[in-house]
């Protein structure tokens, strides 16, 4: 079978799907969205908005590809449901309608919403097993990571669509093989082998070179028209990842295994709601340009529990900046960023809270320890701070904007803005406390 990954995170281009599902041959056209902080976020979308909640360019990438993925016998498989996954199958049928493309069937797999389960008694593993509670924050939204058995049931009505929420990345290309293939739901070697090919898919670019590339250390072709990945799959799971010959970027052993290693703490115990995955003993083969053999990972029993992403409204975040340039630029910067230290520890609330990067000499740094240059010809002063008190944010960006006339001299270009945040954490439920549905649209 043939997969391909239209997107590896929220707001991932547009163009490379369209290239897949126009000339790809795929069986599959995988779309995966979804991050922790997304997540959040599209809870706090659907309280702003019930009508939201879903991935916001999920009517754009619908427009793009279901005429050729409807012509070509493709099907969807994507997590843009994110928070709102019946308003986001709602959306595609309406874009279906548009093209003119009758009988089209969406199957939305809902269930992964948890939050009437959170309790304040619930223990967050990656807060210091602190509890809810004591966050001290109100709860966003909560969602469990959803395996291929939430899924198949979705793929088993035959939809032309399949859209979820919160689901493991990988399982989204998973579930497309245990169908395909008949395997079993406890075949571990194979599904482990699976999951493998599912976990280098769902990054998009980031097996193509586009993440990949350093120029001078890691030069990658193209990279403006770099395409997205596609995995050409065999019945025992293993795989070749390739692109379109016309496509920019390029795959080997080097941009294989970078994804291999993303985001895997213990290769030998890799958790999925699958399965355990082993990834230790693969191996990759570059049997000719652009085309990566993956093989021989394998897997142990499934987790007993299932991750859950527990989001909490994180406040306001407020940024703001005054740029300085030309002669003595980075001392006159300096010393705004030391007037406006003075100032807001005089702010009750404000002392420790805030933020400031002096852009051009020290920002990504600031904290390393690491030599910083004396002078610059520009530096920019950037002032950022998060707060549940919206006033404490405008008092901050009112000082920012002040240095205008204030001083030191030539500052200009002040920006300043307050946008609401989220902040995530972790917590685990048992398998038999989640009940996944399926709801199924036609066109």
């Amino acid at each position: 079978m043939r997969m391909g990954s239209g997107a590896g995170f929220s707001s991932d281009r547009l163009g490379p799907a369209v290239d897949l599902a126009e000339k790809a041959a795929l069986d599959w056209l995988v779309f995966e969205t979804i991050g922790e902080r997304t997540l959040a976020f599209g809870h706090r979308d659907r309280q702003l908005n019930p009508e939201r909640g879903y991935n916001p360019q999920l009517a754009a990438r619908m427009r793009g590809v279901l005429g050729h993925c409807r012509a070509n016998g493709t099907r969807v498989m994507t997590n843009m449901g994110v928070a709102h996954v019946e308003a986001a199958a709602e959306v595609v049928i309406q874009v279906a309608r548009e093209l003119g493309l009758k009988g089209l069937k969406v199957a939305a797999v809902l269930g992964d919403d948890v939050t009437d389960q959170m309790t304040d008694d619930t223990v967050l593993f990656d807060y210091d097993g602190r509890k809810i509670s004591e966050v001290g924050r109100p709860l966003a939204g909560a969602n469990v990571y959803l395996g291929i058995d939430a899924i198949l049931p979705a793929m088993q009505t035959g939809a032309d669509v399949v859209i979820t929420g919160r689901v493991a990345d990988p399982s989204l290309f998973l579930a497309p093989m245990v169908e395909q293939f008949g395997w079993a739901t406890d075949d571990w070697q194979r599904l482990g082998q699976g999951t493998l090919v599912g976990h280098l898919m769902e990054c998009g670019m980031q097996i193509t070179g586009g993440y990949f590339a350093d120029p001078g250390r890691k030069d990658v072709p193209r990279p403006a028209d770099c395409g997205y990945p596609i995995a050409e799959i065999e019945e025992n799971g293993q795989a070749v990842i390739t692109k379109l010959d016309a496509a920019g970027g390029m795959v080997n052993i080097a941009t294989v295994k970078e994804q291999m290693l993303y985001e895997v703490h213990d290769p030998t115990r890799y958790l999925t709601p699958d399965v355990t995955a082993d990834f230790s003993r693969a191996q990759l083969t570059e049997t000719e340009k652009d085309r990566v053999r993956v093989s021989h990972a394998s897997g142990t029993e499934r987790p007993r529990q299932l991750k859950v992403t527990v989001g909490f409204d994180g406040g306001l975040l407020g940024e703001g900046g005054v740029s300085y340039a030309g002669i003595n630029a980075a001392a006159r910067a300096r010393l705004a960023r030391d007037i406006l230290v003075e100032r807001f520890d005089r702010i009750d609330g404000m002392a420790g809270n805030y933020r400031i990067d002096l852009i051009g000499l020290n920002s990504l740094h600031a904290t390393a320890g690491l030599d910083v240059p004396e002078t610059a010809d520009d530096v920019r002063v950037r002032v950022a701070m998060r707060s549940m008190d919206r006033v404490l944010i405008e008092m901050m960006l009112w000082e920012i904007e002040a240095m205008l006339c204030c001083g030191p001299a030539g500052g200009g270009g002040y920006r300043g803005q307050i946008t609401p945040g989220v902040v995530t954490h972790s917590a685990m439920i048992d398998r038999d406390a989640v009940a996944p549905t399926v709801k199924v649209y036609e066109a």
